[in-house]
């Protein structure tokens, strides 16, 4: 199987998939407000519960996806997550009540896992020496969704409307389902994997227990600034065009994500991810510092740009320890897990950062991020079982040719 052939067409998906999911972000408390709810707290109160609900049922149906993965296909789970999640989200348009809205975000993080379902079909056809690469780039197709779905989102909805903005990302979750049902084609599982003989037990994820932690580390360090960092770009900036700069805060990062996920993602394949993510870690953390003693607009742009350019740099890398690391036979319930440790880091990160701007500062956050990034990278430089090398594991992978 030509797997640069399936990178790209995954990559498309991807894109469309995180570009429709990010097109009603914007406006959310808006539309909260045309459900009846008027009272500011309220809609802030309703905003976070309907934000935050998706993340809570995807937690724990990541891994059982995977799971189903294993035994019966990663296209089929692709094809379960797009569809039911295109179809949920087209409901969200015809809600009359915001419990009805959170109830369909809590059935939507059931169907979710397109990304990871994606990242695990392209690991399972990658050659390990091209590892890095491949899922690097794979990366940027979410990135750039996500970047690109909240600038469009906003101007979709005042040109046709709540509603129908929640009707086109259903569409567009539909067609990225499309596009896996008609262009991307799985290897046929062996008669072991198809009667359910290579079933694996969860003690052999074992090893990998140390990027799990990884993955839900980074994203508390990521998302613990993310959702007061405009309110940060405020406190220090006094020119006019403020909503332009608080939102180009928010992308400088995104942007320099493109950046550094395929370009760490290569650096990996060369000289072994467990390096790279502890460099990108331990730099990651020092970004912070410039952030949090920013007095002018550039400072704090800079800062962005850097710790986006390591972040990017952290997932590539930890996506291919998982799959180096977990039986060839259970690598979709490990990207599973990974997907549910990712998720509760972005559970915990606002938490945790919006309780420590209330009760101290917003300049707080950065050093207790930094912390938390900088012990997750100790963690990473004491486990001696994610020192694979990558030529070792190069030729072991006999299901991933080109």
């Amino acid at each position: 199987m030509n797997w640069k052939r399936t990178l790209w067409i995954l990559w498309a998906a991807n894109f469309a998939v995180t570009a429709g999911m990010s097109l009603v972000i914007p406006f959310l408390p808006l539309y909260i407000e045309t459900l009846g709810v008027h009272h500011l707290p309220d809609i802030e109160r309703w905003s976070g519960w309907i934000f935050s609900a998706q993340f809570v049922t995807s937690v724990f149906f990541q891994p059982i996806w995977g799971s189903i993965a294993d035994r019966h296909g990663r296209k089929v789970m692709l094809l379960r997550a797009g569809f039911g999640m295109g179809i949920v989200t087209a409901l969200m348009g015809l809600v009359g009540a915001p419990w009805q809205l959170l109830l369909l975000r809590l059935l939507n993080g059931v169907f979710s896992g397109f990304i990871s379902m994606a990242v695990s079909l392209q690991a399972s056809i990658t050659p390990n020496e091209h590892s890095g690469r491949a899922l690097g780039t794979l990366q940027t197709g979410a990135i750039a969704g996500n970047l690109i779905g909240p600038l469009l989102g906003g101007a979709l909805a005042e040109g046709i409307g709540f509603q129908a903005v929640f009707y086109l990302t259903g569409a567009l979750l539909l067609v990225a389902s499309l596009i896996v049902m008609f262009f991307v084609h799985e290897p046929v599982k062996n008669n072991a994997q198809q009667t359910g003989k290579a079933k694996g037990q969860l003690k052999d994820l074992s090893p990998l227990l140390p990027v799990f932690v990884a993955s839900t580390f980074i994203q508390v360090g990521m998302m613990s600034i993310e959702p007061i960092v405009t309110i940060y770009a405020k406190t220090i900036y006094t020119g006019g065009h403020l909503a332009f700069f608080a939102g180009l805060v928010v992308a400088t990062s995104g942007i320099a994500n493109l950046i550094g996920a395929p370009l760490l993602g290569r650096i990996g394949d060369r000289i072994g991810q467990r390096k790279v993510l502890t460099l990108a870690l331990v730099m990651a953390a020092l970004t912070y510092l410039p952030q949090a003693l920013a007095h002018t607009m550039t400072m704090l742009l800079a800062g962005r740009f850097l710790l986006g350019l390591f972040i990017g740099g952290m997932i590539p890398s930890l996506n291919v320890l998982v799959k180096k690391l977990a039986p060839q036979r259970m690598l979709a319930t490990a990207f599973g897990i990974n997907s549910s440790s990712v998720f509760l880091g972005n559970l915990i990160g606002p938490l945790l950062g919006s309780s420590i701007a209330a009760a101290f500062s917003i300049r707080d956050v950065f050093y207790v991020t930094m912390a938390v990034l900088l012990v997750n990278a100790v963690m990473i430089v004491v486990n001696r079982k994610l020192d694979i090398e990558p030529r070792r594991v190069a030729s072991t992978e006999v299901s991933a040719q080109e």
